[in-house]
């Protein structure tokens, strides 16, 4: 009785006091207490003392993974007009009346002016130099930290990159993982549909460092395997990057293809027995932690297929089938509204985002417009945010307060 009476007539009369009064509280208190507030909140209270942000960055909190999750995300959304060098944060956690956007202040944005979103793994960003293809940058958003990648030491002029980012439970890496497609002379490479195609091709690969003493270099595992898709990775589970493969000259047949973070190999994952596959009209995503096929048709209707138990063929299955839909904001800023279904098969109209934790799917439309289904109902529900940018490609993160050197006991 002592000691509460005492605790409960302590004075407070500085931030400082204030901080070592949390750290007089249990620890499952503290936990309890920064878990019911959003990261945004968060990332404020690690600037106002130490003894605070000592708590929130401990590798014991379970502060930053309770507080964001892949129910309740936070969304990033990459500016792509006038250029690509935009980042704002949007908390779908927050209620809907009080939804706005915030924008990052990016320090690294002299030296990379431009960039594309590569993936997003517990918190980091890896973001790639759209003008130049060769910087690389971790970064946490929210604890501001950032890391500039080296340059890999074997570079070709004319080039193609697809970009993987991901960690893998098990070894509690990150790897970054860089699949470089080159014209080695000139008889190597050759046109086919509209575009180069190169012959050559190697895959680098660079493990980020647990702690501060490390450093970092590339390694190269030799030649692609595959031909993939220019796109950001598509989906990370299970530990493993997946990529769609394109078609060659006598081998129209897609492939989906997992790259382990482990073992560091390329696999085949079986695919659904959906039909039209071979066609650019689908994408791969991760959706409450499955792997699963977004299957474009026309006017922008979609299919989503989930694979339940992964690897296994059989537990593929049709789990939500979207109609079409035209949000209010597309239709008051189209001259010729028909025209938003140019290019709807592949995938460039509606993009699926991720469930959220009512059930809801959330979809973006046109890189403008962000829309959340019903499936139950079959209802869409625009959503209206104050600050939204007019063009931005979306991604999903769950924010932490972690960096490379305190990685969290996920």
């Amino acid at each position: 009785m002592a000691s509460e009476n005492s605790f409960k007539k302590r004075k407070i009369t500085t931030v400082e006091d204030c901080g070592g009064l949390l750290e007089s509280l249990p620890g499952d208190i503290l936990t309890d207490i920064f878990s019911r507030l959003p990261i945004s909140s968060l990332a404020k209270l690690m600037f106002v003392c130490r003894s605070w942000r000592s708590i929130l960055t401990t590798q014991h909190g379970l502060v930053s993974s309770s507080c964001s999750s892949d129910k309740k995300p936070c969304l990033l959304l990459h500016c792509d007009s006038p250029i690509r060098n935009g980042l704002h944060f949007l908390d779908l956690s927050e209620e809907e009346k009080r939804i706005k956007t915030k924008k990052f202040t990016l320090r690294f944005a002299s030296s990379m002016p431009e960039f594309d979103v590569v993936g997003s793994c517990n918190g980091l960003l890896c973001l790639s130099d759209s003008l130049y293809n060769d910087s690389l940058y971790l970064y946490n958003p929210f604890t501001t930290n950032s890391l500039e990648l080296p340059e890999c030491s074997n570079k070709y002029h004319d080039q193609e990159l697809v970009f993987g980012f991901g960690f893998h439970q098990k070894t509690k890496e990150y790897k970054v993982v860089k699949i470089v497609y080159f014209r080695g002379s000139t008889s190597s490479a050759y046109r086919g549909r509209g575009r180069i195609q190169y012959k050559q091709s190697e895959v680098q690969i660079l493990t980020l460092p647990t702690r501060r003493d490390q450093s970092l270099s590339w390694r190269s595992l030799g030649k692609a395997p595959y031909k993939f898709m220019k796109r950001p990775t598509e989906a990370l589970v299970n530990g493993r990057l997946h990529f769609v493969t394109r078609p060659r000259r006598h081998v129209p047949d897609r492939k989906f293809v997992s790259f382990d973070l482990e073992d560091e190999e390329f696999r085949e994952i079986p695919k659904p027995d959906c039909g039209g596959l071979n066609r650019i009209n689908h994408r791969l995503v991760n959706l409450k932690g499955c792997l699963c096929a977004v299957v474009y048709g026309n006017y922008g209707k979609l299919d989503i297929w989930v694979m339940k138990n992964y690897g296994v063929k059989e537990s593929w299955g049709k789990e939500y089938s979207i109609g079409t839909y035209v949000p209010k904001g597309l239709k008051q800023s189209l001259d010729r509204p028909m025209w938003i279904w140019k290019n709807a098969e592949n995938g460039k109209v509606v993009r699926v985002l991720c469930v959220l934790e009512n059930g809801e799917i959330l979809l973006e439309y046109k890189s403008r417009v962000l829309v959340s289904y019903d499936p139950k109902l079959g209802k869409f529900k625009d959503l209206l945010v104050h600050g939204m940018p007019n063009w931005f490609h979306t991604v999903v993160h769950v924010g932490t307060l972690s960096w490379l050197d305190t990685p969290l006991d996920l």
